[in-house]
């Protein structure tokens, strides 16, 4: 049994146009979904890569698809994996980081990233790319990110 339930967010690599926002625009025009809110160079406090301090820097456009929120991650430092579907990370809510840490690496899917924002909120990559073509984020519920996750949602309920 997953002890890491439903997706909450799927994330695509925002690649081939120039800026974030020409990516979310194409997105938007493509699928319908969103608007989308942008945090550009998303402050990074701390960072680890396959247990080694590293930096992580990306810019994120999130916005809402049906039931669940979607991610355009774009990577300014070295990508942590190649991507050759687009889909970059399926990412979960779990109520202990460790224990989906744990879980992910029973399944063959090691720890690839753990890192906290300036904010304080943790998260990790755990990379089933052999399995599943993309990489697992984990983060704990925090108000602070329930609130984001809520915020997002309602901007898609407003007629534009």
């Amino acid at each position: 049994m997953s002890i890491l339930g439903r997706p909450v967010q799927i994330a695509y690599s925002a690649r081939g146009t120039d800026t974030l926002e020409e990516a979310a625009a194409e997105f938007r025009q493509r699928t319908s979904c969103g608007p989308f809110v942008f945090a550009h160079h998303i402050e990074i406090a701390s960072c680890t890569i396959n247990g080694v301090a590293s930096t992580f820097d990306h810019s994120s456009a999130y916005g809402w698809w049906g039931e669940i929120m979607v991610e355009l991650v774009r990577e300014h430092t070295s990508p942590l994996g190649p991507s050759p579907s687009g889909l970059h990370h399926m990412a979960f809510m779990v109520d202990s980081l460790h224990g989906g840490i744990e879980w992910c690496a029973q399944q063959g899917w090691p720890l690839t990233l753990h890192a906290q924002t300036s904010g304080g909120q943790e998260f990790v990559f755990c990379d089933a790319r052999d399995d599943l073509g993309h990489f697992i984020e984990m983060y704990e519920p925090s108000e602070r990110l329930l609130g984001f996750y809520d915020y997002v949602r309602q901007l898609s309920q407003t007629p534009s």
